[in-house]
């Protein structure tokens, strides 16, 4: 089970990035955008409260959040927030995509319905439809060839 300690501070330590970024992103914004960014820290911050539970319950250590964190950009504007909550949105699905993978069963469960949330956050920010959300964008194969061939 210790290898699903490590995922749980893998998917914590994301949520700590994603409460970061929502910070800034709530802070640079206003109106219906800045609803919408509050709604979701709030939410990031829940889950990572239920991260550091689930990780203490289980006799682990909890990873503590950064000073700071590495962001894409920036935002200065409305456009620019949306792309940095989308990317966000993204990361945290990809995070609970690795949690989904572990030993235990309700912890399976709780990382799917983290990422079905994210997705639907994402959705909230920029409605488009993503085949496989948290996954890597496939890349176009040259006309006249097959892949793997």
């Amino acid at each position: 089970m210790s290898d699903d300690l490590d995922k749980l501070r893998k998917a914590l330590a994301a949520e700590h990035a994603a409460v970061f970024a929502y910070g800034l992103i709530g802070a640079r914004t206003s109106g219906s955008l800045r609803a919408l960014a509050t709604r979701a820290f709030d939410a990031h911050r829940a889950r990572r409260d239920q991260l550091r539970a689930l990780i203490t319950g289980r006799g682990g250590q909890p990873v503590e959040p950064e000073a700071s964190y590495a962001l894409p950009a920036v935002p200065t504007g409305a456009a620019a927030a949306v792309r940095l909550a989308v990317h966000v949105e993204a990361g945290m699905t990809a995070a609970y995509l690795e949690l989904a993978a572990g030993e235990d069963a309700a912890l399976r469960k709780y990382a799917a319905l983290a990422m079905q949330e994210s997705v639907t956050r994402s959705y909230s920010f920029r409605p488009a439809i993503t085949a496989f959300p948290g996954l890597p964008e496939a890349t176009p194969q040259p006309s006249g060839t097959t892949p793997g061939g």
